[in-house]
């Protein structure tokens, strides 16, 4: 089973965009993303994401992609400030799924299961990447497998 974390794409400041939806940079970035992962192989069974304009945007160009079996679906639980132990709890270890969200939030969720703390980070998202996480069973937990980012450095 892997789990796939996405920060949404980069999006508007809320001044220009009350709604913060993706910039063209944004939408570009992701969709560059999504298809490298596509191109990899990457098969994810349902796209969750947070409900939030820039989440939503991310997650429908990665399941244009990836074409999710169970589609796209909104998830309350996802939000930037949410406990993360509430999802990480909850976490379907039977299927691959992909995550799309926010940080904190990722960062923390990513650090619970691999450290079982949400401090301090153990990985540093980009707006737009994937990070792929994979069980470990001989540690009990989770190890980051790869991660795509749409910038190096």
């Amino acid at each position: 089973m892997a789990l796939y974390l996405v920060q949404h794409g980069r999006s508007h400041p809320k001044d220009v965009d009350p709604d913060q939806g993706l910039t063209d940079d944004g939408r570009t970035e992701v969709k560059r993303i999504a298809d490298v992962a596509q191109g990899y192989g990457v098969n994810v069974r349902m796209i969750l994401h947070s409900g939030k304009t820039r989440a939503r945007q991310t997650a429908d160009i990665m399941a244009a992609a990836l074409a999710p079996a169970d589609g796209v679906k909104a998830k309350s639980g996802l939000k930037p400030l949410d406990d993360v132990t509430a999802l990480g709890g909850m976490i379907d270890t039977t299927a691959d799924v992909m995550i799309v969200g926010h940080l904190p939030f990722m960062q923390r969720l990513t650090a619970w299961l691999i450290t079982g703390s949400i401090e301090p980070p153990v990985f540093q998202f980009q707006n737009g990447g994937i990070v792929c996480l994979k069980e470990n069973p001989d540690a009990g937990g989770w190890v980051i497998a790869w991660s795509l980012s749409p910038h190096i450095g």
